[in-house]
């Protein structure tokens, strides 16, 4: 499997949820890179315009449907060397409007991708996400064997976070009873362009309140801390574990430099509105107001820690926050 993404490779890639903001980014990346890309999207969350740009690149396809239907995913499946499964129900307000759903594809989707990939083995690259951490409580950063600790099931909020466990769990098992070789990626608050600021992502709210003088909106006191992570880092980690040939059966935090890119969401604000020079106020919304009742819970620290994929692909995350933000704010003016 080692040289997935090496120039000139030629391997047939499938990537589901490519129309999103990680998967777009990834099918350019390895078309860049001499691969053959088929995308799958249900568009739901996902944007043609995303991949648009692609469209008239002979080694790339795009094909629209869900990942719970079994009879179009299979031969998209089948004719693919490696699957990376970005697929999901993602954003805190999009889980929350569509709690069925959001389940329903987390898992079963996760659940049939994975039944398609065991009759040829292929490598599968399973998305998951920091979501997993749960109520992570003190300063440690988060590591991949760290216990979880999630609110109640009457909590809306959890549902993303469940679902997200249990396709970890579901990789696991593939790798252990079927050797479906099986690489589990946590993503940590990945940013760039073309994330839509419609289903809860932070950064691209923020900018687009403050670009259009908006009030900038910060969900309680604003203390949460988070750590971003530049979709080029974000790229890069990706890729490296897809093509060492010892990353199956593991999970792996894919996460920025803590030292460059950890910050409050209150300071985001604050520096969001530096660099777009808007005169947006800044206003604290209670989250009883931000969100249905039984809806909503937060997290108050989420940094990841990074030995693992380090020791295993040798990751170091480059781009710090204010690069990001600048490139994020040019593609939003743009």
């Amino acid at each position: 499997m080692s040289g997935i993404v090496g120039e000139g490779i030629g391997m047939k890639v499938l990537i589901t949820g490519g129309a999103g903001f990680i998967g777009s980014h990834l099918a350019e990346r390895l078309l860049n890179t001499g691969h053959q890309v088929t995308v799958y999207d249900d568009l739901s969350t996902g944007d043609l315009d995303n991949v648009r740009h692609m469209e008239d690149d002979p080694r790339f396809t795009m094909k629209v449907g869900t990942v719970l239907d079994r009879e179009v995913l299979a031969p998209l499946v089948e004719e693919a060397d490696v699957i990376f499964h970005l697929a999901a129900a993602v954003g805190v307000n999009y889980v929350i409007e569509n709690p069925l759903h959001a389940l329903t594809t987390n898992i079963r989707g996760t659940e049939i991708l994975l039944e398609l990939a065991n009759k040829k083995k292929q490598r599968v690259i399973l998305a998951s996400t920091s979501e997993v951490a749960g109520k992570k409580n003190g300063k440690a950063n988060f590591s991949e064997d760290d216990d979880r600790l999630l609110g109640p099931t009457t909590v809306t909020r959890w549902i993303y976070s469940t679902s997200k466990a249990v396709d970890e769990m579901l990789g696991l098992a593939y790798w252990r009873e079927k050797k479906v070789p099986t690489v589990i990626v946590r993503f940590f608050n990945v940013i760039g362009p073309r994330q839509s600021p419609n289903y809860g992502m932070v950064v691209p709210r923020f900018i687009k309140q403050a670009l259009l003088g908006h009030p900038i909106t910060v969900y309680n006191d604003g203390e949460q801390k988070r750590c971003f992570t530049d979709i080029e880092d974000a790229l890069d980690g990706l890729v490296a574990l897809a093509e060492h040939p010892d990353t199956p059966g593991e999970i792996y935090n894919l996460g920025g430099n803590a030292e460059t890119n950890e910050i409050s969401i209150k300071k985001l604000a604050h520096r969001v509105k530096e660099l777009t020079e808007s005169d947006s106020p800044i206003e604290y919304v209670p989250y009883e107001k931000a969100f249905a009742k039984g809806s909503y819970e937060d997290l108050n620290y989420r940094v990841p820690d990074l030995t693992k994929i380090h020791s295993a692909v040798g990751y170091e995350p480059e781009v710090g926050l204010d690069l990001t933000l600048r490139k994020i704010i040019e593609y939003i003016e743009s």
